[in-house]
């Protein structure tokens, strides 16, 4: 299939149907947050790839990866130090996922990674994390794990969405 002419729903029928929904969810919440530049693809490793990002700025939000395993999500979850109470709620089994994940080099040891990068600094309980950005907050879609996801990208997006606010207040002020 070629990549300029696959569309959303040629990633959607592709879904479980136990997932679908959850994907439609996770669709809607982005693009009312206006991430709306919505890239579709494939590669070896993914079937389908759907990647959410805000036409402006290019800065991501979601990726979905629909892989022979089953379906895969990635929150971009920079602002996960201010909502560490939801990591703290998370079930053992996406805790050990984000367990698995290599350490940032950059928050270890700064300009030993690609020179804009920087991972994530937080907070679980008492234990400290300082993971590498790819990767750490990518999960398995499963029941189990649909609240959770919804709930992680909720936070993400009202964190965003604070941030833009105070940003337009402080700027666009007189």
């Amino acid at each position: 299939m070629d990549e300029v002419n696959i569309q959303f729903e040629d990633f959607l029928t592709s879904v479980n149907v136990d997932y679908k929904d959850f994907v439609n969810t996770v669709s809607e919440m982005v693009l009312q947050a206006n991430y709306s530049n919505i890239k579709i693809g494939t590669s070896k490793t993914n079937i389908f790839s759907v990647s959410y990002s805000q036409p402006k700025t290019r800065l991501g939000i979601v990726n979905f990866y629909l892989r022979k395993k089953g379906l895969k999500i990635a929150v971009h979850a920079k602002n996960c130090a201010k909502y560490s109470d939801v990591l703290l709620g998370l079930p053992e089994r996406m805790l050990s996922q984000i367990d698995k994940v290599q350490p940032c080099k950059n928050l270890i040891d700064p300009g030993a990674c690609m020179g804009k990068c920087a991972g994530y600094d937080f907070h679980i309980g008492e234990t400290h994390y300082q993971k590498c950005r790819f990767g750490c907050f990518q999960f398995d879609v499963d029941a189990e794990s649909i609240p959770f996801l919804l709930e992680l990208l909720e936070n993400e997006l009202k964190e965003r969405m604070a941030v833009t606010v105070y940003s337009t207040l402080t700027y666009d002020s007189p």
